[in-house]
């Protein structure tokens, strides 16, 4: 049998490598195995803290460098940090302003600390349940420009998420990386902190060509390292652009189509053949 031509799986989390509940299925994790078993490298990348993805070291046997921060740190299994690339501190306040001027609520990720201005603001209990762990609350954010990795702008109002990202793109150009990671959720990092160059960093780190990289992704800010795969593949919970810029397009997070995507795309001869919706 001749061996897959892919040697490295990078994937998101939320969206695609869990449920919409933050589960990690039976047959996600024996997936992961699967690759494994195969000699094919297995990574995630993900807009959570480092402490919201040790959950998954365990079970999914981790080996690979973790790029949290949609790769503002990269760190280790045992949560050493690797490598850190944090937003330009004088631009820290402007970013939050812009959000502001949005209706959006802003979240600072420094360090270890996940900060908040309400702790029942929008989206903060779900988000404390999924990364495990609780934020802080501040009292200004002109007092946490230093060492940030991410801020985020929150808001259930999706188009004015899309507008501030578009806003963000366009007052600070290439000196920050903005991009959704979920609808209600715009991330804002150091411009090499994007899922693109983890997919680069990796290849680099295990001297891989791009045709031996698989990605898979459902948001906007997974298109970035669709950019730099030979095999791309767009969660079947993602919105239409995003599947576009995809290879292939799978199932639904609900309906395994994490899984489903390795043993289909991945782990069989049809990962060299074209794409399917």
């Amino acid at each position: 049998m001749t061996p897959p031509p892919i040697r490295l799986m990078l994937a998101d989390v939320d969206g695609t490598l869990v449920t919409q509940e933050k589960v990690l299925t039976d047959r996600a994790i024996a997936a992961v195995h699967s690759l494994h078993d195969a000699g094919i490298r297995f990574a995630i990348t993900s807009g959570r803290p480092p402490r919201g993805m040790a959950m998954l070291v365990g079970p999914l046997d981790l080996q690979t460098p973790i790029a949290a921060f949609n790769g503002g740190l990269l760190v280790d299994r045992d949560m050493n940090v690797i490598e850190q690339r944090v937003v330009p501190e004088e631009l820290v306040v402007p970013i939050a302003d812009l959000m502001t001027s949005f209706g959006l609520s802003v979240w600072i990720y420094q360090g270890a600390d996940w900060y908040v201005p309400d702790l029942k603001g929008p989206h903060v209990d779900r988000e404390a349940w999924t990364v495990k762990f609780q934020p802080k609350v501040m009292t200004s954010v002109k007092d946490l420009t230093d060492n940030v990795a991410k801020i985020v702008g929150v808001s259930d109002d999706h188009e004015a998420v899309s507008k501030a990202a578009a806003a963000a793109h366009d007052r600070f150009g290439d000196h920050v990386s903005a991009a959704a990671s979920q609808p209600y959720y715009l991330d804002v990092t150091h411009p090499q902190a994007n899922k693109g160059e983890v997919a680069k960093y990796l290849a680099q780190k295990y001297q891989l060509s791009t045709d031996e990289i698989a990605t898979i992704g459902d948001m906007p800010n997974d298109v970035l390292m669709f950019a730099h795969s030979g095999l791309s593949i767009a969660m079947g919970n993602a919105d239409p652009q995003v599947q576009r810029a995809a290879r292939r397009v799978t199932d639904s997070n609900e309906n395994e189509g994490f899984a489903k995507a390795v043993e289909r795309f991945v782990l069989s001869s049809e990962a060299t053949t074209t794409k399917v919706t």
